[in-house]
């Protein structure tokens, strides 16, 4: 058998004592580097407050068609029946969603059996529970979220949305 003229022996002790350095070294720049790291804050774009609706007026699974942040963005308030990530409300429970399919634009169609927002268009998919992420589909973006809060006397309010409207080269009114 033939030896490779370029291999070099380095012996067991040299190349553990190496590994050793090199993993030390990651270590140490991954400690350094860790505030710097830190996951970013979700990107919210503020729009005036604008109130959408009323607990009182919300039923489990039955979304309550709105638009927000103007007549030409059309969406729901949805009440889940169960606490949610994003969720306002005496139960963390409600949550609001532009209904246009960030990929083509189609409307979207709530299922209440397994509380997504479904696109005809190319079947893209957004779970409600999971704040509007993408589960299938063709769309390159999840849906977008409204900023909700309840006011003491009931009233939901949106105050801003985390994502890029379909159709809108930014969201500036």
């Amino acid at each position: 058998m033939k030896k490779c003229d370029l291999m070099v022996d380095l012996g067991r002790r040299r190349f553990l004592s190496g590994a050793g350095f090199a993993a030390a070294g990651a270590a140490a720049t991954t400690i350094v580097s860790a505030p710097a790291q830190a996951k970013p804050a979700a990107a919210l774009v503020e729009y005036p407050a604008n109130k959408l609706g009323t607990v009182a007026e919300l039923k489990v699974n039955e979304p309550k068609d709105v638009a927000y942040p103007d007549d030409d963005a059309p969406g729901v308030l949805i009440k889940l029946g169960k606490r949610v990530p994003g969720g306002v409300g005496p139960d963390g429970d409600i949550v609001g969603f532009s209904t246009v399919c960030p990929h083509k634009g189609f409307p979207l169609a709530f299922n209440a059996a397994d509380k997504t927002l479904n696109c005809p268009g190319h079947y893209s998919r957004f779970d409600c529970e999971a704040g509007g992420q993408q589960v299938w589909g063709q769309s390159t973006q999840n849906l977008p979220q409204y900023a909700l809060r309840v006011e003491a006397n009931g009233d939901i309010v949106a105050e801003g949305l985390d994502e890029l409207l379909y159709g809108r080269l930014s969201n500036v009114l």
